[in-house]
């Protein structure tokens, strides 16, 4: 117990510790831009960022990984917040917390065994793209000066360079600490985090959301908590993924679930808004050395110790400065290399990839973009397999016996093909088909079995079924209808 406790703590405590404060320096602006996009103060999601970052440290199942508000969570609550206030907000958080551990109980983060890799790919590249796009306030109009492009010019060179003389700090803290200090000391004219919004001046404290419980309330929150909780999951199951393949370590998804949950339970008994897991942050952290659960826990304590007791200083970081780190987490979380194997993976692989990246990039809803890459592979899928069917024949040396050995998948794409296989007005005595080399997956395929049977015997020929396995032969035994008495009839009932 105590060596597990280490190891998944204290194993690597100095790149932990520095990688969090790079993290907790990234998250301040982000947070208190998803709370403006919310339609909250900019307390709410710092809060909530500082809970969420601890609280997952401790229970989630994918140490090294960050969660706290989102922009993708933030624009879900922007209705209720309009509609309803603040105090709805807090419930619904904690009704979508609630929902969360439900998920995790019920162990519905197996889910991400049907999510395909093209999906990933699409999904990280989407977000690596919005990562960047999120960036461009801070470099274009007013803000196209020639300061703020020499500083984020010096930071991304103070990034990328650095390294290549000392990995002892990590080069994303280097280029905020060393930019903020020259920013002030030369007084530079450049937007700052403190110009995002008023930062907190005092801990959190717990409360109870001000709202009637009531049967309307439920009706009010419910939906939105449902679209929380389901936007969250995706997000930080995608997330763990990523960070799984970045750090070649596995990860509890179930145990993720259920720690999101708590998270956000907590999140909301405090006055935050509800969050997930960050893909930038998380690969913040990683690239900066933080691999175990100390890594967030560092990045939520060290953020609330920042906006609260050094405010003053945190609020002079010049954000052109965080562009640069966030510009190196968008060039770092893209995957180029799937750019160059477009012409390389199947078709049906770059379409459900392009497809993900594209709806996410025009929606900014990573669930839609997700959704819709896991139905598009699910159908190629289907289609590739049911065109995976073979259907031979031999007839005996009288011309009397036609036997058809069927070989592959039958279910409801394959069916028609399936039908397709037989000559049924071929003059014969005896049909046998060989099913020892296929398999029927659900009722669409046990139909088509019992239309080649009638037909068949319509044209006087004694069918005969042989080599059905055990679960094929279950589904037959259950649902077919060529045996029984009314068997036309029945069937064209269907």
């Amino acid at each position: 117990m105590l060596h597990a406790l280490k190891q998944s703590w204290f194993s690597n405590i100095r790149g932990d510790v520095l990688a969090g404060i790079v993290v907790a320096l990234a998250l301040i602006p982000e947070a208190i831009a998803f709370s403006v996009i919310a339609g909250v103060d900019p307390k709410v999601g710092l809060y909530a960022s500082f809970s969420i970052a601890v609280i997952t440290a401790i229970v989630g199942g994918r140490p090294g990984m960050i969660s706290a508000a989102t922009g993708a969570m933030a624009l879900v609550m922007v209705t209720l917040v309009r509609d309803h206030g603040l105090e709805y907000l807090l419930a619904a958080t904690v009704l979508t917390g609630v929902l969360q551990i439900l998920a995790g109980v019920f162990r519905l983060g197996l889910l991400m065994r049907f999510v395909s890799r093209s999906v990933v790919t699409g999904f990280v590249n989407a977000l690596a793209i919005l990562i960047f796009m999120a960036q461009l306030p801070e470099i274009t109009g007013d803000n196209a000066t020639l300061p703020v492009f020499a500083v984020l010019a010096a930071g991304l060179a103070i990034i990328y360079g650095l390294p290549y003389i000392t990995k002892a700090v990590p080069s994303p803290l280097i280029c905020i600490v060393l930019l903020t200090g020259i920013a002030m000391y030369f007084g530079i004219d450049l937007r700052t985090v403190g110009d995002m919004g008023e930062l907190p001046d005092s801990l959190p404290v717990f409360l109870i959301p001000d709202i009637p419980l009531t049967w309307e309330t439920l009706q009010i929150i419910f939906p939105f908590s449902v679209t929380l909780a389901i936007v969250g999951l995706l997000e930080s199951m995608m997330t763990a993924t990523i960070i799984d393949d970045l750090t070649d370590t596995p990860s509890n998804k179930n145990r993720e679930c259920v720690g999101q949950g708590v998270a956000n339970i907590g999140t909301g008994f405090i006055g935050g808004m509800a969050g997930c897991a960050m893909i930038g942050q998380s690969v913040i952290n990683v690239k900066s050395g933080g691999r175990k659960r100390l890594s967030s826990f560092t990045a939520g304590t060290v953020l609330l110790i920042l906006v609260v007791f050094l405010g003053d200083w945190v609020g002079q970081i010049p954000m052109a400065a965080l562009v640069a780190v966030m510009i190196m987490v968008s060039i770092g979380t893209f995957s180029w290399s799937s750019v160059a194997d477009l012409r390389k993976n199947p078709k049906s692989s770059s379409i459900v990839m392009i497809s993900t990246v594209a709806v996410v990039v025009m929606t900014h809803n990573l669930a839609l973009g997700v959704l819709l890459g896991v139905l598009l592979s699910a159908l190629f899928f289907a289609r590739k397999v049911g065109d995976i069917l073979y259907i031979g024949s031999t007839l005996s040396q009288d011309g009397d016996h036609r036997e058809y050995q069927v070989v592959g998948q039958v279910f409801f794409t394959s069916a028609d093909q399936f039908i397709g296989g037989f000559d049924f007005k071929e003059a014969v005595d005896k049909v046998t088909i060989d099913l020892t080399r296929a398999h029927f997956w659900d009722i669409t395929a046990i139909s088509s079995l019992d239309k080649v049977v009638i037909k068949f015997r319509r044209e006087g020929a004694d069918v005969n079924i042989v080599g059905l396995n055990e679960a094929s032969a279950t589904l037959v035994d259950r649902f077919a209808v060529h045996d029984k008495p009314d068997a036309v009839e029945r069937l064209m009932g269907h």
